[in-house]
């Protein structure tokens, strides 16, 4: 087979697999009505002058279902980590005793989890669009071959198959995963 479709077919892959990435991390913040550590991904706290996300700085835990513990390790960070987690706007508010944040995550109301699958939805567009953004490229530059002679009528559509495969099993995976997660959510 032609080599530069075969680079033009891994840029294509690197660039689905790179999509597929961020849907599943989209999807690992997503609350759920139940404790999930990622939801603290983002949140940093200004750790002596450095943005640091508590992960680095906390022990975090699931003692229960629906609450995630906190423990810092440099106590005098306590206060920092509270507001950190006030300012990010979670949903939950943190409570501290000391020693230990906690959050309590309420159960979700039907309400709720309608807007959460609104979401869940938006992120498997975007990610479908930049699956099909990927296939334009792709279509692009195979044409460009064919149009510099480097390959025949006949090649460009074979390889156009072969790109449109591709892009057809991310699609389905992209579905999949929303699916899974729409179900997640609306599981009482």
């Amino acid at each position: 087979m032609n080599e530069m479709f075969e680079e033009i077919k891994f840029a294509c892959e690197e660039e689905i697999e790179k999509v597929e990435n961020h849907q599943t991390s989209e999807y690992l913040v997503i609350r759920a009505g139940r404790a999930n550590p990622h939801i603290l991904d983002k949140v940093m706290i200004d750790y002596y002058g450095v943005p640091t996300p508590i992960k680095n700085m906390a022990t975090i835990s699931v003692p229960e279902a629906r609450i995630l513990a906190i423990s810092v390790w440099d106590q005098s960070q306590m206060k920092n980590v509270v507001k950190a987690i006030t300012v990010a706007d979670l949903g939950v508010n943190p409570t501290d005793d000391g020693k230990t944040i906690r959050l309590v995550f309420p159960m979700l109301t039907e309400e709720r989890r309608r807007e959460i699958v609104k979401q869940i939805k938006k992120i498997a567009e975007d990610s479908k669009i930049a699956i099909r953004n990927a296939r334009r490229d792709a279509m692009d530059m195979i044409k460009d071959l064919e149009k510099n002679g480097e390959i025949s009528e006949d090649e460009r559509k074979v390889f156009e198959g072969e790109i449109q495969k591709l892009i057809d099993g991310a699609c389905d995976r992209v579905d999949d995963k929303s699916k899974v997660k729409e179900k997640e959510i609306m599981e009482v």
